[in-house]
This record gives C-alpha cells, sequence and structure tokens, in this order.
C-alpha cells in the first residue's frame, strides 16, 4: 500500500507557475529545472519579494528525520528543490520519480548575470577574507552589487549581541539577494530563526559557494555529479571536516530509506 504521503498529485506555486512536490521522506521536494529556478528568482528581486530558496541533499534529508523545523522549514520556503543525487535515487526507489537535481553553484551566477546592476548581494558566512574576495569575483563577473560581507564565525543563538549584529547590518544594507555559505545545518537554522525579522529579500542557503567564487575551492565536473560520485571528490578534499558526513551519514541516510520504505508498504 502506498502511504497518505505518497498518494495523490501535488503542486507549489511559485511567481504564478506550479511545480509538482514530490514528498521524499517527509520533505515536499519541488520538481524544478534550474532554469525554471532562475527565471523565478530573477522576477522576485526584480518585484521586491521575499522568497527562501533551501535544498535538500542526503545530509539534510538525514538531519531532518529527527528535527521537525528541517522538515517545516522546507514545506515553508518559496523554492525547495534536490540538491544530490542520493535524494534522488532515494525518491526513485521510494515514489518512482526522480526529481530534478541542481545546486546553488550551478545556477546562481545565471541568476546574478540576468539581474546584473539590479542584484545588491549580501554574503554571509565563510572567512572575512574569502567572502569579499567572492564578492569582488561575482561583481566583475556579473554586474551585481555587494550590499555587504560578514563572515559565518558568530554567536547565531537567538538574540545574542552577535545575532543581532548581523540582522541589523543586513537590514541596514538593504539587500535584495542574501548568500547564506555557514554550512548545513547552521545557515538554515539561522534562517528558520530570523526570516521573520529580514528585508523582503531573495535568501539562498548556499553552503561551499562562497568557496567556489573565491576561487579556493573548484567543482568537479557535472557528470561526476550526474554519477552519484561527487560526495567522493568533496571527501577527498576536505577528509578532516567532512568524513563522519559521508562515512558514517550515508549509511545512516540508507537505512533511514530503507525504514520509509518499509513504512509505505505497512501504512
Amino acid at each position: 500500500m502506498r502511504s497518505k504521503e505518497q498518494s495523490g498529485e501535488r503542486s507549489k506555486a511559485f511567481q504564478g507557475r506550479s511545480f509538482p512536490i514530490i514528498p521524499v521522506m517527509g520533505l515536499p521536494i519541488m520538481d524544478i529545472p534550474r532554469s525554471e529556478i532562475v527565471s523565478c528568482l530573477v522576477e522576485a528581486v526584480r518585484q521586491g519579494k521575499a522568497a527562501r530558496v533551501v535544498n535538500a541533499n542526503a545530509h539534510y534529508v538525514t538531519l531532518s528525520q529527527k528535527q521537525p523545523w528541517m522538515r517545516q522549514l522546507f514545506a515553508d520556503s518559496e523554492v525547495a528543490f534536490c540538491d544530490g543525487a542520493g535524494v534522488q535515487l532515494a525518491s526513485l526507489f521510494l515514489n518512482g520519480k526522480r526529481p530534478h537535481r541542481t545546486t546553488p553553484p550551478e545556477w546562481v551566477g545565471e541568476m546574478l548575470s540576468q539581474l546584473g546592476s539590479e542584484a545588491r548581494v549580501f554574503w554571509l558566512g565563510g572567512e572575512q577574507a574569502v567572502a569579499e574576495k567572492a564578492a569582488a569575483s561575482f561583481e566583475t563577473l556579473y554586474g551585481c552589487q555587494t550590499a555587504g560581507c560578514l563572515n559565518g564565525f558568530f554567536d547565531a543563538t537567538p538574540g545574542s549581541p552577535d545575532s543581532e549584529r548581523v540582522i541589523q547590518a543586513i537590514v541596514d544594507a538593504k539587500p535584495s539577494v542574501l548568500l547564506l555559505n555557514m554550512g548545513m545545518p547552521r545557515q538554515e537554522k539561522w534562517l528558520w530563526d530570523n526570516w521573520h525579522r529580514l528585508p523582503p529579500l531573495v535568501a539562498v542557503t548556499a553552503g561551499a559557494l562562497v568557496d567556489h567564487a573565491a576561487g579556493r575551492v573548484a567543482r568537479p565536473p557535472r557528470w561526476v555529479a550526474n554519477l552519484g560520485l561527487e560526495w567522493l571528490v568533496r571527501l577527498s578534499r576536505e577528509p578532516q571536516r567532512l568524513w563522519r558526513r559521508y562515512m558514517l551519514g550515508l549509511p545512516v541516510f540508507g537505512f533511514y530509506v530503507l525504514c520509509w520504505r518499509v513504512r509505505l508498504f505497512t501504512e
């Protein structure tokens, strides 16, 4: 039998367009191509609208199994897409459907290129020098404006002096695009805690985009990601930081996938 979550067709509307929803292990994933993400967000920025843009890879899905706020953030966000071959395969195994997959580094540049000077970008996360280098690089490449840069080494506890200082800096800068580069799930938790206090803007949980933009880390060819091997490349580059996520996290993710499979046949 199919669970209630898996039955029926669902969709989410954004910028006057409707995109299918594929439920994957408690997360309503939008089946949205990256070209549509770009065009919708360009329109949103030009219209001064607010939008949260979040993504799910195997790590996010695993964490969300025990963190209700992560599932709620995904459900509430205006754009919530698949970022990872593991999630695609899980969806295929559980639903027989394979959502479009993309990552912020694959489309943020195109979005900013279309906006040009209309985009005022605030970088939050990474080392200060790296964020500033990334901002300067994007200004040169895409013609966007830099509204501000702040590193990610601050106390993100709601109400802390550090957090209040960061929020005030963003409010004062009046950006149209906020790129959160604080790592998962810290960047998502910050967005969850503070979204209601931010001015209208497009907020993207962008992960390691700041390192790519600054030339600190090169992205592997897309065919590597299509084969589901991008995690292996990242692990080989940053083994001390990422070994727990991949060597321990991926088996846990597989366990949860099997649990959901069993649930589908018992409900």
